[in-house]
């Protein structure tokens, strides 16, 4: 009997940061929830994020799911924000957005002892 997999928890991790950045960058193009399709792409986008993230956390600790989801999400919204709608990023925010990474990434490490 062939046993259904399960998907990689990771990777809906991934899937649920990726709505969530598509859902809040649709939020910036609802100009105040006045335009129909933006405003549709956000509760979605939002919607299926939060699903993908609940399923995730069957097999991911909560900690580690939510440090990474809004920590990729923060970087990912900010470094569009500054390629898509010309935001300005000077030193201190490309600092912050390091600090951002360097804290997910310390979450993530694993103590030896």
């Amino acid at each position: 009997m062939l046993r259904r997999s399960r998907p990689m928890p990771y990777l809906l991790l991934a899937l649920a940061i990726a709505a969530e950045v598509a859902a809040t960058t649709c939020l910036k193009l609802t100009h105040g929830f006045s335009r129909l399709l933006p405003t549709v792409g956000v509760t979605i986008g939002y919607i299926l994020s939060f699903v993908l993230l609940g399923w995730a956390l069957k097999h991911i600790p909560v900690s580690l799911a939510y440090a990474v989801w809004s920590g990729a999400g923060t970087v990912a919204v900010a470094i569009i924000g500054y390629t898509a709608f010309g935001e300005t990023l000077g030193r201190i925010q490309w600092v912050g957005i390091a600090l951002v990474v360097a804290g997910v990434v310390a979450l993530n490490l694993r103590s030896t002892t």
